[in-house]
């Protein structure tokens, strides 16, 4: 963003919309579909790795139960983004500044903080799945499974992002550019999971469709109880059935958080504002806003989604992973299986067996791997189904498994296409929101040097993801523990929009007012709530509570304290009804 949008465009937009309005509502959503651009880029970066593992591991674990999960997060998103937009849109101040007079600069510093640490954590997830879809389903011949192979992968996605982010800071021509880019690689993204659905509909009658749709009913038992294809198997397992059940209902709660996760995250709520605001666009464009979030943000992750869902849990939902329980095929000899597969399966044992046996026989027993092999083969079968079942498979696998069903050209190219537009995409973004937050934080305008320094330390970061993770299986699940981090941040954003949608200080005459603003309150409130229960369920579930609470406790500790200090002072910080 490196000049200001000149007033005559700006000027002929808003007659555009003035017009439209008075011609009817055909009229006006034309207007609004030529006129929008910031919903896509929020397209862009939520159809990311994490919804694609969102969508895969909510398809395993829960099969068609929780297809309501992902559309219901992205409706609180989208009413959240929609207040940030009317905020935005009403006043001139930038929100940052905005926030650090009016609310709290605690909530203002710990959104930009917070923004900031998301796009360093996501980008290596990003990295990983997009060098994986490269390695395993586009271009295995060209790229490899080496570590050359994995150097070019980077390097690829590196160059093409670095590419598209220099347009956007060159200018009018080039923001617009880059939407035109974004939303071709949205748009690639859709079509390219809708077709893999579609072709599966056409190829077999396995589809069925009347528990898709109502897997769209929400069903919130999911949160303390496996799908019920699991109770067979379960209830076969005997005393160790528990054991099992906590394992499954926990990953998806998982799995869960990170579906609501990375609807809406963070960092998307920093980037809206600002792009709107690189628009030029003011208070006559708050509806365009919010026909632009509904269609270009909405609609595709909807779509894309619950495609990827529904293919996930055709193929994967309670059934072993092939070869890890010795089958044999048509031929009548064994399935080999995937290399990365079985060593999930045996940590999956070994976790059962360690869960077990006292401490010195499960140390003694790790010394001697065929004994420990031999134990692994004597837990009973359902044990070992189980297991089979809750190993983590990737996009690599799913794009395998479809291949009877869709052939080799969807389900490889196809499929990896929208794998690696959906990597691609949330990079591009992800440099973009830092380099905002970046400038932000220094009080520099968003242009230049430090604007594309900003951008490119999520690229830096990311770059190591594959690197660190390299060996690691199922790169998808990568996505799993950064999007419970970026829960953890979420409500930050959400409470200090909350807060400055009722600040008449900040809105003035714009404030909404009467039954607008119950409604307002109502559905921000739930959005909220729901967000701090996410944050909440993350750190308990996360792996390090003591230190998660802790953080959480000093953090809203402080920000009371200040907001009473300014409040003593006589400081501007009182959120006015």
């Amino acid at each position: 963003m490196t000049e200001e949008p000149s007033n005559s465009r700006i000027e002929q937009d808003r007659q555009l919309i003035l017009d439209a309005k008075r011609r009817g509502t055909g009229a006006k959503i034309a207007a609004y579909t030529k006129l929008s651009g910031p919903g896509w880029l929020q397209s862009a970066i939520t159809l990311g790795g994490g919804s694609l593992a969102g969508g895969l591991y909510l398809g395993i674990l829960s099969g068609y139960h929780l297809m309501w999960l992902q559309p219901l997060a992205m409706i609180m998103g989208v009413i959240m983004l929609s207040a940030i937009g009317y905020v935005a849109l009403s006043t001139k101040e930038r929100p940052f500044a905005s926030i650090n007079t009016h609310i709290s600069p605690v909530l203002g510093w710990g959104w930009a903080i917070a923004t900031l640490m998301a796009n360093l954590v996501w980008c290596m997830p990003q990295y990983a799945l997009g060098t994986a879809a490269l390695q395993q389903n586009l271009a295995p011949e060209f790229f490899g499974e080496g570590q050359n192979g994995l150097i070019a992968a980077v390097a690829v996605l590196f160059v093409i992002s670095a590419i598209v982010i220099w347009f956007y800071d060159s200018g009018g021509w080039g923001i617009k550019l880059f939407e035109a880019i974004l939303k071709i690689l949205v748009g690639i993204v859709v079509l390219c999971f809708f077709g893999v659905v579609l072709k599966m509909s056409i190829s077999t009658n396995d589809l069925d469709w009347g528990k898709i749709l109502a897997g769209f009913i929400p069903n919130l038992s999911l949160f303390a109880n496996p799908s019920p294809e699991f109770a067979d198997v379960l209830a076969q397992a005997g005393r160790f059935g528990d054991y099992w059940k906590n394992m499954i209902v926990g990953n998806q709660q998982k799995v869960m958080i990170t579906a609501a996760a990375t609807a809406v995250g963070i960092n998307m709520t920093f980037l809206l504002p600002y792009s709107m605001r690189a628009k030029g666009w003011d208070r006559d464009f708050r509806g365009l806003a919010t026909f632009d979030l509904s269609t270009g943000l909405f609609i595709p992750f909807v779509l894309a989604t619950s495609c990827v869902v529904i293919a996930a849990a055709s193929q994967f939902h309670a059934r072993p992973a092939a070869g890890l329980l010795g089958e044999k095929d048509a031929a009548g000899q064994v399935v080999q299986a995937d290399p990365g597969l079985l060593g999930q399966y045996k940590k999956i044992l070994d976790d059962r067996l360690k869960a077990e046996l006292p401490a010195e026989q499960w140390t003694e027993l790790q010394k001697d791997p065929s004994a420990l092999e031999q134990k692994r083969a004597e837990l009973p079968l359902p044990e070992r189904t189980l297991a089979a079942m809750l190993v983590n498979r990737d996009a690599f696998q799913l794009a395998a498994a479809l291949k009877p069903l869709a052939g080799e050209t969807v389900s490889q190219l196809v499929f990896g296409l929208g794998v690696v537009s959906m990597a691609i995409s949330t990079i591009i973004i992800l440099m973009l929101i830092n380099g905002f937050v970046f400038c932000e934080m220094l009080g520099l305008e968003p242009r230049g040097l430090y604007h594309r320094i900003g951008c490119f330390m999520p690229a830096i970061t990311g770059i190591a993801g594959p690197f660190v993770w390299g060996d690691s299986n199922a790169k998808a699940w990568l996505a799993v523990p950064t999007s419970m981090f970026g829960m953890v941040l979420l409500p930050i954003a959400y409470a200090t929009f909350f807060f400055m949608m009722n600040s008449s200080k900040i809105l003035g005459n714009q404030l909404p007012r009467g039954g607008k603003r119950v409604a307002w309150n109502l559905a921000m409130g739930i959005s909220t709530l729901c967000a701090g229960f996410g944050c909440i369920w993350s750190i308990k579930t996360g792996g390090h509570a003591t230190f998660g609470f802790t953080a959480l406790g000093l953090f809203v500790g402080l920000a009371i304290i200040v907001h009473f200090m300014r409040m003593a002072r006589g400081g501007s910080s009182k959120t006015e009804a």
